[in-house]
């Protein structure tokens, strides 16, 4: 038998991640769009500022909400049904948001973000989707390639942006439209993904562990607690981010391009980080994630130039990349495909509660922090240390325990 005859056949799995990745930088367009302006146009409905990034907020709160039964529909009726339906709400909750942009409600709008919520929870699954087809080998190599799609919608959301936030009378309605096309493109190309469903359980057939147990599990906690702060943490910061820039003077094209190079640093490292991780280890490149993150915050509390600005939201991007692939990695390679429904869906619920806190403060933090917006900035940064100090712990003690466990199958 020759070795080429030995090697995994992934020929579904790539067409999957090209898929995928197309997805990611089409649909994926609307996150950073919404993350630009969300907490501008928030700032001009609400009645108080604190509440500007109540907006991104409850998007998050939707994401947090959805991941579980998002993530049960997937395993009942297969990745393709799951992935429509996160389209149909990125499209329903762009149109309300629109409307409320019209009315001027600052309610109607936070609908419309709560709706939006549904589909960000399900481009939280493109990352796992990419593994279902894929070998233990090229596994770390799919999840990197699919979030690396973000790297185009790094580019196409912010430029969107500047296209469309000023293209009517009433700003960001033109941006909000836009956002449902963006919604409608995806629909062809899911009709392409080619991911079996699931097998309906049979009777007798092991279930795997409960929600708890895999929960106690020592790597799962520490995967679902490093995901949990990596995206904590660049959320924290990129929802005030806006807010900074323009209260400190600047433009609004300004904070578009910060953002832009923010996502680019979330998204380029990842045409490397699975070969990192296959070559030095998941822990590793989670350690080396959290360092970047704590050097993000120590850029930001140097001051509010512009360069200032770009330094940390770069390495922002780059820590988050390292931290969030690296747990996706360690996580997807702790649980069976019995296992897959409820602990994809545990972990996003947890990821996206201590996103949902992490946003809700970032605003409170940025306006309500001092009397400027420096000095809300640079509580907002600030903040990040206690949860640094939690990631690097736990990773820490997973690196020094005893290796009782065996990675699942």
């Amino acid at each position: 038998m020759t070795d080429a005859a030995l090697l995994p056949d992934d020929t579904r799995a790539k067409r999957n991640v090209a898929v995928l990745v197309l997805a990611q930088a089409i649909l994926g367009a609307q996150m950073p769009m919404i993350f630009t302006i969300g907490g501008l146009a928030g700032q001009s409905l609400a009645g108080n500022p604190c509440f500007a990034t109540l907006p991104i907020s409850l998007i998050v709160l939707g994401s947090m909400l959805a991941a579980t039964p998002v993530s049960a529909l997937m395993q009942r009726f297969g990745r393709r049904a799951g992935f429509l339906t996160g389209t149909a709400f990125g499209c329903l909750g762009a149109l309300v948001g629109a409307i409320g942009l019209y009315l001027a409600s600052f309610p109607v709008f936070l609908l419309g973000s709560l709706l939006t919520g549904v589909y960000m929870s399900t481009q939280g699954f493109f990352r796992f989707a990419a593994t279902d087809t894929a070998s233990e080998s090229f596994r770390p190599k799919a999840i990197s390639y699919v979030m690396a799609g973000g790297l185009a919608a790094a580019i196409i959301g912010p430029q969107l942006v500047k296209l469309t936030a000023d293209m009517m009378v009433i700003p960001f309605l033109g941006t909000y439209l836009a956002i449902v096309i963006c919604n409608l493109l995806g629909v062809g190309l899911f009709m392409a993904l080619d991911i079996p469903r699931p097998d309906a359980p049979k009777a007798g057939t092991p279930t795997g562990r409960t929600r708890r147990e895999l929960i106690a599990t020592p790597r799962i906690a520490v995967a679902v607690i490093c995901a949990m702060v990596s995206y904590a943490l660049m959320n924290l910061v990129m929802t005030s981010t806006p807010l900074a820039v323009v209260g400190c003077g600047y433009g609004r094209d300004t904070a578009a391009d910060i953002v832009t190079s923010h996502v680019l640093a979330m998204y380029i490292p990842s045409f490397f980080t699975g070969a990192l991780i296959t070559r030095f280890g998941v822990e590793k490149i989670l350690g080396i994630g959290l360092a970047i993150l704590a050097g993000a915050g120590a850029i930001a509390l140097q001051g509010v130039e512009v360069a200032n600005f770009f330094g940390a939201l770069v390495l922002l991007g780059i820590g988050w990349n390292f931290g969030f692939i690296g747990a996706t990695t360690m996580l997807a390679a702790s649980h069976t495909p019995a296992e897959r429904g409820r602990m994809q869906g545990l972990n996003d619920l947890i990821v996206f509660g201590g996103v949902t806190l992490a946003s809700l403060a970032s605003g409170g933090l940025m306006n309500c922090s001092g009397g400027s917006p420096q000095a809300g900035w640079t509580a907002v940064n600030l903040a990040m240390a206690p949860l640094i100090a939690l990631a690097g712990g736990a990773l820490i003690w997973l690196v020094l325990r005893p290796k009782d466990e065996a990675p699942a199958r």
